[in-house]
């Protein structure tokens, strides 16, 4: 049987008889091919199809070759196993080959694309052939669509390597980011020219601008991370790669949205999966924005891929980088951002918490580098209004929080019964002593420690306790600690100690300072908790005002009573001098009031500020003596 003429074939299509396929054929044919007998069985796949080889070969150059180069000149089987898109791609291109019309669609196109350059169903064998209609399709419909283009992405992946071969895969990531960058620069224009409008609507422009963002978490691994690098080569802005990312990776690692912690770590259980998620995982980390203190990329992301590389082994480098970047922003993070699980298979004690990633965390940010152009510009700012170490200087506040976020995170820790006590001991002692302003939350988690760990060595208990300043214990607190057991016999006599120097001072109220220390500028420092002037926090500062202010209103009530007195033995002083006439009488009478006088400026308890108040004082009574003589 010869090969069948095109005009028996167009007869037959026009007579719509179809042919009917061997009981041996398992893809079924619907569409309408010719009476005529088949001289050509195409297999592909599992499916094979009985066609005729002259559609075929006036089309394909690829069937044709294959024909040609046939040892047996009347061959009638040919294997096209490699074609992409498989049995359906075939069907779609020997359709076309036959005259029938098909519908080209984005869930194709990519498809029909690569079983024609398979196929070489090219200008060169026939005119409008099927490889010049999908490069039609793709420059009208794909290339100037995000979204478009996108989903004709998605399907490239099961057509490797011959998409990679057309370049079809680098020119729609070309397409993305340009179109992507384009909208970016429009909508900033737009922005631009309606900068008048709300804040709120602002917002609502830039999330809207973001609507092809998760579209890109259909992409596999591989394309996702190359069209994202092209983007940031083209000038995509930092915030928005960083939602991008923030959404792949909620959809790609399960880890990022458990939160039971048994759950979260069964996550893990399965090995393939385990290393799936860990090249997930140090990719993501290497497509971040750069480091900077103002990072668009919110810390309570950063600490969920932080636990998922610890969970999967990632490698040193990416778990460094994330330790870098959350101590960097450390001042915004919270306790559940350094609540770090340990690896199960890197822990040979067994603890709860991976204490050696948050001492590393803690230690980048203590040795922030202060010369870079950030910081020259703070310090600049700072400066014109604020001392470096005074209290309300941002530098201290942002280590004030350091401190209460690290006593939180001990106070949790020390819960488990399997943490080393040097461990413990070693972030106790990480921040300096300026950091805590008041150590009561140091004391709770030291406190908490000792009463899980009840057998720990003496020694490893007096270091564990030396990290506390008693001096900085509120009166609560060192209430708690005279009367706490658990406590070594050293610290609850420190406790005693400073507790009734701070009750000593309260009482006396200082009243020699008031006088004498005033006049050059000098008033005395009170302070419940024990703290100096280093570092106080705005509320702790304000307590220590109403206190003062308090105990200023007790002096001035005590020194009015003192001057009703004196005002009582003046007038007594007058009536004697009017009735007693001898002189001698006078005289005793009068050093008997001065004395008094003396009595109430005559400093008892505490020493002469210096010898010019002194000699102030001296001049003062007799100058007073002077006057009363007369």
């Amino acid at each position: 049987m010869g090969i069948a003429t095109v005009s028996e074939l167009k007869q037959s299509v026009s007579g719509k008889r179809t042919f009917r396929p061997s009981l041996s054929t398992r893809h079924t044919i619907d569409w309408p091919l010719s009476d005529v007998s088949s001289d050509l069985t195409v297999e592909v796949g599992t499916s094979s199809f009985a066609l005729h080889k002259f559609p075929l070969v006036s089309r394909s150059g690829k069937i044709r070759k294959l024909i040609s180069e046939a040892k047996d000149t009347k061959a009638t089987r040919i294997n096209l196993q490699g074609i992409p898109g498989g049995a359906e791609a075939f069907e779609l291109s020997a359709k076309f080959c036959y005259g029938v019309n098909i519908e080209i669609t984005l869930s194709n196109v990519a498809m029909i694309r690569c079983a024609a350059h398979y196929l070489q169903m090219t200008e060169e064998f026939a005119e409008k052939n099927l490889a010049t209609q999908a490069e039609s399709y793709l420059r009208e419909t794909v290339i100037s669509n995000i979204l478009n283009s996108i989903t004709v992405l998605q399907r490239c992946e099961m057509l490797l390597p011959v998409a990679e071969e057309i370049n079809l895969i680098s020119r729609i990531i070309t397409a993305i980011s340009s179109n992507v960058c384009k909208e970016q620069l429009t909508s900033g224009l737009s922005r631009l020219e309606t900068n008048l409008a709300s804040k709120s609507s602002t917002i609502d422009r830039e999330l809207a601008s973001d609507w092809w963002g998760k579209s890109l978490a259909v992409l596999n691994l591989d394309f996702f991370q190359r069209v994202l690098s092209t983007m940031k080569s083209k000038g995509l802005k930092q915030d928005t790669i960083s939602r991008i990312l923030i959404n792949y990776a909620h959809n790609s690692l399960q880890s990022l949205i458990v939160r039971d912690m048994q759950s979260w770590k069964c996550s893990f259980s399965d090995e393939e999966n385990q290393k799936k998620q860990r090249v997930i995982v140090e990719t993501i980390v290497g497509l971040l924005p750069t480091q900077s203190r103002k990072s668009p990329v919110p810390i309570a992301f950063l600490s969920g891929l932080l636990k998922t590389a610890v969970m999967v082994s990632a490698s040193s480098i990416c778990k460094a980088d994330l330790e870098r970047r959350i101590g960097f922003q450390l001042d915004q993070a919270i306790l559940e951002d350094i609540l770090i699980p340990a690896n199960p298979q890197n822990n040979g004690h067994q603890t709860l918490y991976d204490t050696d990633t948050v001492s590393r965390i803690f230690s980048v940010f203590l040795n922030l580098d202060e010369e870079d152009d950030e910081g020259a510009q703070l310090r600049e700012e700072r400066d014109v209004c604020y001392e470096y170490d005074s209290p309300r200087s941002p530098k201290q506040s942002v280590i004030i929080k350091a401190s209460k976020l690290m006593d939180s995170y001990l106070a949790e820790i020390a819960l488990d019964s399997n943490l080393l006590p040097s461990k413990f001991i070693a972030l106790a002692e990480l921040l300096p002593d300026h950091a805590r302003v008041v150590n009561d939350g140091l004391y709770r988690a030291v406190d908490i420690f000792l009463k899980v760990h009840p057998n720990i060595k003496e020694s490893e208990r007096y270091r564990l306790c030396k990290t506390i300043d008693c001096q900085k214990l509120s009166q609560e607190a060192c209430s708690h600690a005279a009367q706490n057991e658990r406590l070594p016999v050293q610290m609850a006599v420190q406790v005693l100690y400073f507790e009734q120097i701070r009750l000593r001072n309260a009482m006396n109220g200082s009243h020699d300072q008031f006088f004498f220390g005033s006049a050059n500028g000098q008033y005395p420092q009170r302070s419940s908790s024990g703290v100096g002037s280093g570092a106080i926090s705005p509320r702790d500062n304000y307590a220590s005002v109403r206190r003062e202010n308090r105990e200023l209103k007790l002096e001035v009530a005590r020194m009015r009573m003192r001057l009703t007195d004196l005002e009582k033995d003046h007038v007594s002083m007058k009536q004697e001098l009017v009735r007693a006439n001898p002189a001698n009488k006078i005289l005793r009478s009068l050093t008997k009031k001065l004395g008094k006088l003396n009595a109430l400026f005559r400093m008892r308890d505490v020493k002469p500020l210096n010898a010019k108040a002194t000699s102030e004082a001296r001049l003062l009574f007799q100058r007073r003596r002077r006057h009363s003589i007369s």
